[in-house]
């Protein structure tokens, strides 16, 4: 089969438009059976389609899912659809609906209308921040949620698969002060697609023979905003070993194209195996939330996301609680936090990878006490200098100087000997260092 079809382009004006070949029905069908199998019950709410949403340059249809019950300052997530797919498909076929019903996020689903409904992620005009392609509609519809509901703009985040995951790809180097994290299923970097001929199929990316340094990479990604030096998305990434759509030695390219984006080492900081065929390797930090998160799964080919999938990329972008993400700054009155027993009960654990203009700090707080925390804060001194941008595991605040650091709802538990990790990202104007003391509830920590 060829699969250079999966991606053609409308025909000229005056030309007839080809149809898919047969035989793409034989690549594309999996999938959908993949999905399919993990279609979600019957909701209250309804798919809804939005039409008139702004700027939409190549014809994109637009349909929303708000569930009954929306959180505070809803997230928003952007769910991007395969080839041959559409928004409707992606919403029936996936889990992500019934996961906003559970945590109120609000879903867009972008519909491509383009000859084998892919996405665009080709052309010089899609690979540029509001280069008049595919990108500029969706940015849009997310620009029309913010309009009409009450979100919150540091919770937008984006999914796709196979065509929908190269546009995740895509949106995250356009627009990245827009979307704070992606969840790409068998996609390729940012710019492996790329043409000059006027075709939408690139046999050498997608063979999995492009291959760069992942500072060439990253040169592609920030060439699409020139200037742009604010904070940069997070990224997880999924990939079959066995997929022959979009090779597998594509995940390794788009590994060293965002650890170079975000400025981390492209040596894991964390390997293991949240099932028996995956592999998951972090980067920047070990928790839930690193910048960068890769899981291959052994022996899947071109069908993901499968079952439980979707459900661990809402856990990487935050998503899998209710709560906004701008806490208030103190714990409530009536739960204030455990103090640790007995003098200095905390050891902190506190690496900075840097580079010209910024740095990742990762920071492990460990209990060295008996008695278990039960809701912490973590005061330290940043350098003079230092300004946080963005941060996970954990909320701080102010953004610089003498900055708290709270626990999330799901890591205010440390028992006895046990650790947490959180961590930020930050700016610096020339002292990347360590603050030199930290409290945990109040008490001094011991450090290294």
């Amino acid at each position: 089969m060829s699969d250079r079809h999966l991606h053609t382009r409308s025909a000229p004006p005056g030309r007839k438009s080809r149809s898919l070949p047969a035989l793409l029905l034989g690549a594309v069908l999996p999938l959908l059976a993949a999905l399919l199998l993990t279609a979600p019950a019957a909701r209250a709410a309804s798919l809804t389609e939005v039409t008139g949403f702004g700027t939409n340059p190549t014809g994109l249809r637009m349909h929303l899912y708000v569930p009954t019950t929306v959180a505070p300052r809803p997230a928003v997530l952007v769910a991007v659809h395969y080839c041959t797919g559409s928004g409707p498909a992606i919403y029936s076929g996936t889990e992500f609906a019934s996961l906003a019903d559970r945590y109120g996020f609000i879903v867009v689903y972008p519909s491509a209308t383009r000859s084998g409904n892919c996405f665009d992620v080709s052309s010089p005009q899609a690979l540029r921040r509001d280069g008049g392609s595919d990108p500029v509609g969706i940015r849009s519809m997310v620009g029309w949620v913010q309009q009409h509901y009450a979100v919150d703009p540091a919770r937008i985040f984006v999914t796709g698969a196979s065509s929908g995951a190269m546009m995740t790809n895509v949106l995250l180097g356009d627009y990245p002060d827009v979307f704070s994290a992606g969840a790409a299923f068998m996609g390729v970097p940012f710019g492996c697609f790329a043409t000059t001929d006027g075709s939408s199929w690139n046999s050498a990316c997608a063979n999995g023979t492009v291959t760069k340094s992942g500072q060439q990479w990253g040169d592609l990604v920030r060439a699409a905003h020139p200037g742009y030096s604010g904070p940069r998305p997070r990224m997880q990434l999924w990939h079959g070993t066995e997929d022959s759509t979009l090779r597998y030695p594509n995940l390794a390219e788009e590994i060293k194209q965002w650890t170079d984006v975000l400025g981390v080492p492209a040596t894991p900081a964390l390997t293991d195996h949240p099932q028996t065929a995956w592999t998951r390797t972090r980067y920047g930090s070990t928790g839930t939330r690193a910048l960068v998160e890769a899981v291959s799964v052994q022996g899947a080919g071109h069908t993901l996301p499968t079952a439980g999938m979707a459900a661990q990329a809402i856990a990487f972008f935050g998503l899998d609680s209710t709560s906004p993400s701008t806490p208030p700054t103190s714990p409530p009155p009536s739960t204030p936090p455990t103090t640790p027993p007995g003098g200095s009960a905390c050891r902190i654990g506190y690496t900075v990878n840097s580079w010209s203009t910024g740095l990742t700090a990762a920071v492990t707080v460990t209990n060295t006490g008996s008695t278990a925390v039960d809701g912490w804060s973590l005061a330290f001194t940043l350098p003079a200098g230092q300004t946080i941008t963005s941060g996970w595991n954990a909320t701080y605040t102010p953004a610089s100087g003498a900055v708290t650091a709270r626990n999330a709802a799901y890591n205010a538990a440390i028992a006895p000997g046990t650790s947490v990790s959180v961590g930020f990202q930050a700016t610096h104007t020339g002292n990347p260092a360590a603050p030199t003391a930290f409290t945990l509830n109040g008490t001094p920590c011991t450090t290294g």
